[in-house]
């Protein structure tokens, strides 16, 4: 019953939201959040021993359950989630927004989907919540966004759309393949995909796997991306970057590679590749951006990718190093994004051109931003360095073919990822004030928020094994 409380909470609190205004609105996304948060913290100390389930009747007629499941990676999300939410909340309080109810209805709805994503353990109760989850960011893109925001949300809920309907007749189809009666559990959903023929298989997985590499995204399926990060308000795109990329990710983790082996055995090859174009092509178009909102878009397309390529390299460090880096990308990137929301308040600009000189007047502010940014960059010490050197481990050790050049390419990232990195640190945090006056440094609820960032950033990064040691059983099944 714990499970439920997690997708309840945010829920209700949700729908409440709507009839309030002001400060109550506020006042209650605080306190869901916190008590999210803490919930999903129990949920995952309790995975150490054995993971939770709750199953209840629901659409028998269909052969669906309301089934939900919390091993050590779906309780790893679920943290995550309460972390970033709860951030979100801490640093959007003193902030003015209108309609401010539904503002923050929105918001909590979105992270009930996020929490049923991670949760299901039936594939249509899965689908249900994956629309769940897009649905309120539509309106949150389409209503607070920017001045674009009308063409770009009608992109990017066009992208996910379709490939959402292409996911659910693929999940249709599987279902229809269950023995017996029509059955959508993930047993049932397992077992039917590996006895289907291997031709079957190879035109079923892009079918699925669309979906989970338009919301991931990966190169070619990424256009929508830096349109939409740039046009939503900063929350929205937290939610958008820290944690609803994870759900194409952990769907490929979940529903795609035990589902259709063999499958993802012919396309393998194929989907490294894409990735790993995707990390030189999107971190190259990241040096030369301006803005510092695109820049960090298209830094996460590279990041993004090479999680992807791991996945698809057959190999438990790589597939273990996912699961920490899904967790720690979501943090760091959580963290890039307060800062540009603090920067563009601060001086009415992101564009790197007129910004300079920050350590000089507001010194907090760029120690936050360069601890962050580094950890961007996975640089030792930082939570971000674990993960990634999974990552590369699992490229190299993996068995697609040329997997040693297909590491050394990935590898370019790393380097091009410094580059625009400590290229934005150079033209915000240093250099000639001559762009910046005198301003407030960061604020007690802009510092809470950023405490717990860098909290995690530095505890990680000296000791991980309580994040090693929660996703280390679920990786050996995936790639068993």
């Amino acid at each position: 019953m714990i499970l439920v409380f997690l997708i309840l909470i945010p829920l209700l609190s949700g729908i409440l939201s709507f009839a309030l205004k002001g400060d109550g609105a506020k006042a209650l996304a605080l306190i869901s959040s916190m008590l999210t948060l803490v919930v999903a913290a129990f949920v995952s100390g309790a995975n150490y021993t054995a993971p939770i389930t709750f199953t209840q009747p629901w659409i028998p007629i269909l052969g669906t359950q309301f089934s939900l499941a919390a091993d050590g990676m779906s309780s790893m999300l679920c943290l995550l989630t309460g972390i970033v939410a709860l951030v979100v909340m801490i640093v959007s309080v003193n902030k003015d927004v209108e309609k401010p109810g539904a503002f923050y209805g929105f918001l909590l709805l979105s992270q009930a989907g996020l929490m049923g994503v991670f949760l299901a353990y039936d594939a249509l109760v899965f689908y249900v919540f994956w629309e769940l989850a897009l649905i309120p960011v539509y309106f949150l893109c389409s209503i607070w966004g920017g001045e674009k925001r009308i063409p770009v949300t009608f992109k990017f809920f066009i992208y996910t759309f379709v490939g959402s309907l292409m996911m659910l007749a693929g999940l249709i189809y599987l279902s229809m393949q269950t023995p017996g009666m029509t059955s959508y559990s993930w047993n049932d959903i397992v077992r039917a995909g590996n006895a289907l023929p291997a031709a079957t298989q190879q035109w079923l997985f892009w079918l699925i796997f669309a979906a989970f590499a338009i919301k991931m995204p990966i190169f070619p399926f990424h256009t929508w991306q830096p349109d939409t990060y740039e046009q939503s308000p900063t929350p929205v795109t937290i939610i958008l970057s820290a944690l609803m990329v994870k759900m194409g990710l952990y769907a490929t983790l979940r529903w795609l590679l035990p589902v259709l082996p063999a499958g993802v055995a012919y396309w393998s090859d194929t989907v490294v590749i894409l990735s790993v174009i995707g990390i030189v092509y999107a971190s190259c178009i990241a040096i030369v951006q301006t803005d510092i909102k695109r820049l960090i878009a298209y830094s996460s397309i590279a990041h993004m990718g090479l999680m992807c390529a791991a996945a698809f390299t057959h190999s438990y460090t790589g597939m273990h190093g996912i699961m920490v880096q899904m967790f720690n990308h979501g943090i760091n990137i959580t963290g890039m994004w307060v800062m540009v929301s603090i920067i563009e308040q601060r001086w009415g600009t992101r564009d790197m051109t007129k910004l300079g000189g920050m350590a000089s007047v507001a010194p907090n502010m760029a120690i936050a931003l360069v601890v962050i940014s580094l950890a961007n960059i996975a640089l030792p010490l930082t939570n971000g360095f674990v993960g990634e050197f999974m990552l590369f481990n699992g490229l190299f050790r993996g068995d697609t073919a040329n997997h040693i050049m297909i590491m050394v390419i990935a590898g370019l990232g790393v380097i091009l990822g410094a580059v625009y990195t400590l290229n934005m640190i150079q033209k915000t945090a240093y250099g000639n004030a001559t762009a910046m006056v005198v301003t407030k440094d960061i604020t007690i609820n802009e510092f809470l928020g950023l405490a717990i960032i860098i909290s995690l950033i530095i505890f990680l990064g000296v000791y991980p094994k309580p994040l090693l040691d929660l996703t280390s059983g679920i990786a050996g099944i995936i790639v068993r």
